[in-house]
């Protein structure tokens, strides 16, 4: 069974040359990429050795806990089938016992393990011309490359059982959105710090909590060792080893003995958003508005134009002299605002289909909380990236938290207000296929619009004030404008949601009679 299992892993690396000409062509620009990135990765591991030990450590730490939590994110965020899922070598009568090491090991012979194998090995070199003993050295880097391993294959297998039936490109798209959230904010706080002479204070901070969290702790060993104190690290990486190890045995035998539930993949195909939403009213609401959202070059536009409006403001503010510090803090809240705002007229952009949630019953609550889903998922995202952004061009990071806070104000406000505007107050707005430059007779839409985008910005002004004390030098004041704005914009949005939902049931025959009208 073994020599099977291997020879079966070096049969996909060499690239599957049986298969059609598609999946050579894929393998071999998958090859060379892995050679490529390998290639990079040990020659700018190799040169850090010019660098004093508390940078290198800063650096290899840092790394590592990304390049071990890309191990386990990746197979999750829509990966191939598992080539060596357990469930495959069943027939073979093989044990828990037996199967759990040979897959492991079969792992090895992946193309992003071998490529983090060779960079471990340029490490070793690294730490050695840093003085790390060497068997130190080479302990931390096969407890890094095992724990990558095995956290690849246990998310293989989660991903399999748990998302397969799930995963669809809107599934990833989400997934790929919460990682972009992540992902960006901390780039630009780490290109923002300031290398002088030491490690920057707030990178060294990070770095002494990745060493004893299971990502970071075997490549912060080496360092720790010369220290003299490593028992930290080295506790934490070896029992992270051994309950990884224990893991994936108990998900081999979870994959054998449990029988698999039958998928019907053809209903579920093409059902988009509805797949991953839940089985509620709110999140059927969700899925449709997300494929109107998403389809519908009414709301398109919509979306375009808030990040264009945003950052064309700051133009009129620096010709006239406004410093470009100061200037660059004006499109995220303004951002916030206009996300807020729209949905203060989402009922009229369902035309006549808004008698299905008539007839259908559905509680006002549901539709007016799932209506938000579409412009809360791109508003989180953005507004993480532009304030992020904001605030490293700025160069205060004490400012962060007041952000933030405005930020969160002005949205959650004008999801509160949009939401009992949409039904109080709708107006006719361009039919589903004309074209959205082009907008109807209509009275009372300025009205509308002015209250939402009014209410919020007044409802938001205890924040604003707090900001502009932190901005002008009380920087205690940044965590109360955080909370004010959050507090208050949560409050305006539970109200909003539930004022709304009251008003979409009594009011439901004269939406009707506007769809109709308009």
């Amino acid at each position: 069974m073994v020599a099977h299992v291997l020879r079966l892993r070096l049969a996909l690396l060499l690239g599957a040359v049986r298969g059609d000409r598609r999946q050579v062509t894929s393998a071999v620009l998958s090859g060379l990429f892995a050679v490529v990135a390998a290639g990079a990765a040990v020659w700018a591991l190799l040169r850090i050795d010019r660098l004093d030990d508390d940078a290198a450590a800063a650096v290899t730490v840092i790394a590592g806990a990304t390049v071990v939590a890309g191990f386990f994110v990746a197979p999750l965020l829509g990966g191939p089938d598992d080539p060596l899922d357990p469930r495959r070598f069943a027939v073979l009568g093989a044990t828990p016992g037996s199967l759990a090491p040979v897959t492991a090991l079969a792992g090895m012979l992946s193309l992003p393990a071998l490529a983090l194998i060779t960079a471990s090995v340029a490490l070793v070199v690294v730490w050695d011309a840093h003085g790390v003993p060497l068997g130190v050295s080479v302990l931390a880097g096969i407890t890094g490359v095992v724990t990558a391993v095995l956290l690849a294959r246990i998310a293989f297998a989660v991903s399999a059982r748990v998302l397969r039936e799930r995963r669809s490109r809107e599934l990833t798209g989400v997934l790929l959105l919460a990682l972009l959230v992540v992902a960006v904010p901390v780039g630009v706080f780490a290109a923002s710090l300031q290398w002088d002479v030491d490690v920057p204070r707030e990178l060294a901070g990070a770095v002494d909590i990745l060493a004893v969290t299971p990502l970071g702790a075997a490549w912060a060993v080496p360092w720790r060792w010369q220290e003299g104190d490593p028992a930290g690290p080295l506790t934490v990486a070896l029992l992270t080893l051994v309950l990884l190890a224990v893991a994936w045995w108990a998900v081999v035998r979870w994959l054998l003995e449990t029988t698999e539930r039958p998928l019907s993949v053809r209903s579920a195909r093409g059902l988009g958003w509805f797949t991953i939403t839940p089985g509620t009213p709110t999140g059927a609401i969700a899925a449709r508005s997300l494929i109107y959202w998403t389809r519908d070059p009414r709301y398109i536009v919509n979306v375009v134009v808030i990040p264009i409006a945003a950052v064309v403001v700051m133009v009129p503010l620096i010709v006239v002299g406004v410093p470009l510090q100061t200037a660059v803090l004006v499109p995220a809240p303004l951002m916030a605002l206009f996300f807020g705002w729209l949905a203060h007229n989402d009922l009229a952009y369902d035309s006549t289909a808004i008698w299905m949630h008539v007839a259908s019953g559905v509680s006002g609550v549901a539709d007016r909380i799932g209506r938000l889903v579409p412009p809360t998922l791109l508003a989180i995202p953005t507004l993480a990236v532009s304030i992020s952004v904001t605030i490293g061009v700025h160069g205060d990071w004490s400012l962060l938290p007041a952000m933030i806070g405005v930020c969160a104000g002005l949205l959650l406000s004008g999801f509160g207000l949009s939401s009992i505007s949409s039904v109080a107050a709708p107006y006719p707005v361009s039919g589903p296929g004309d074209s959205p430059f082009e907008q109807p007779q209509r009275t009372g839409g300025p009205v509308s619009q002015g209250m939402v985008l009014g209410g919020a910005l007044v409802l938001t002004a205890p924040a604003f004030w707090a900001a502009w004390l932190t901005l002008s030098g009380e920087t205690t004041m940044t965590w109360t404008a955080m909370w004010l704005g959050i507090g208050v914009g949560l409050f305006i949005l539970v109200v909003g949601v539930l004022g709304g939902g009251w008003l979409f049931v009594r009011r439901a025959s004269r939406v009707m009679e506007f769809a109709e009208a308009s």
